[in-house]
């Protein structure tokens, strides 16, 4: 049954953690992480290795930091889970690579569209940005605004949301999937 499960959290509250173990329970050995991180310094590449040690073998690794919504949807033919890691990475990717507002007002439709076309479940994680003091600068509350923007977008088409607290998952929305 394809279920899409969208985690959303504080930074360090356990978000990747959960969506691991959502994603080992689903049946199938054909499981997708599409990665949006780009390891640009040597802590990055830390943290990048370091979750790649918590994955196994069953898993292959898509790196799309940019073209996520083509992933999900070339990706989800061939698996039987998809785990995106994460999206506040990418929104971030974006405003690096794009200035016109336009072009990533597009990119965040055909990311909706993707999620809600796809053949096998996914399970997305993000982080919750908007709990906080409102940013200084132009480019910070322009991520702030996206990350917001696109957190409501994907929670509103995820058929469960939980919200990650301390390690602790809390569901915040579940739809009846009969």
């Amino acid at each position: 049954m394809k279920e899409t499960t969208f985690i959303i959290g504080g930074c360090r509250s356990g978000k990747s953690r959960q969506a691991l173990e959502l994603a080992e329970k689903i049946s199938g050995s054909k499981r997708i992480f599409i990665a949006t991180c780009m390891p640009l310094d040597d802590e990055m590449k830390e943290r990048i290795d370091h979750h790649k040690k918590e994955r196994d073998k069953s898993w292959k690794t898509v790196e799309a930091p940019v073209q996520l919504p083509k992933a999900i949807s070339e990706k989800s033919r061939e698996g039987d889970v998809i785990l995106i890691d994460c999206l506040t990475l990418w929104i971030n990717n974006l405003l690096m690579e794009i200035e016109n507002p336009d072009v990533i007002d597009q990119r965040i439709h055909k990311l909706i569209i993707a999620i809600k076309e796809a053949k096998c479940p996914i399970i997305l994680v993000s982080n919750e940005v908007g709990a906080g003091i409102v940013p200084e600068n132009k480019l910070a509350r322009l991520f702030r605004d996206y990350a917001g923007f696109v957190n409501q977008k994907v929670a509103e088409c995820a058929d469960r949301v939980i919200w990650m607290v301390a390690g602790i998952p809390v569901v915040i929305k579940l739809k009846s999937l009969s």
